[in-house]
């Protein structure tokens, strides 16, 4: 019997390393011309909820998100915004017209990129030289305690 335990230990083991990681590393990107390059937590939750409507310069914020149903967006929203799932779903679905939603993480940088203003979240591996990436309580993507892992 303990042989066969090990052997189911081992099968887990290795089922897990073959399994795709669910978890996604998020980045913030705005348009070349953006001077912006750091924000906090708190003010990219409020950009996010569309509670703050203007960069520092004037301009007004564009919002580009992939399909607000993925998982991963909600994930990363939750995050954010300090919600509950359903809340999360709540408030995407009551607030629709705040966002312009695409398809796929390309489709969001090829308008953040075009944009003046805008700002989109994307896989940090799809991350383009078009675009610039906002660092979130002064830390990238990649560094340990970013707020978008």
């Amino acid at each position: 019997m303990k042989q066969w335990n090990r052997h189911f230990v081992v099968l887990g083991m290795l089922l897990a390393c073959w399994l795709p990681c669910e978890a996604k590393h998020m980045a913030v990107v705005v348009d070349k011309s953006n001077p912006t390059g750091n924000v906090t937590a708190t003010d990219l939750a409020k950009m996010l909820q569309a509670n703050t409507k203007k960069w520092p310069d004037g301009r007004n914020i564009t919002l580009v998100l992939r399909e607000t149903s993925s998982p991963e967006l909600q994930q990363v929203l939750q995050r954010i915004w300090k919600m509950p799932p359903e809340e999360v779903r709540s408030f995407l679905t009551a607030h629709k017209n705040n966002f312009v939603t695409v398809d796929s993480d390309d489709a969001v940088l090829k308008l953040v990129e075009s944009t003046p203003g805008a700002m989109g979240l994307v896989d940090v591996y799809s991350i383009s030289a078009k675009v610039n990436v906002l660092k979130v309580d002064g830390k990238l993507p990649l560094q340990q305690g970013y707020l978008l892992h």
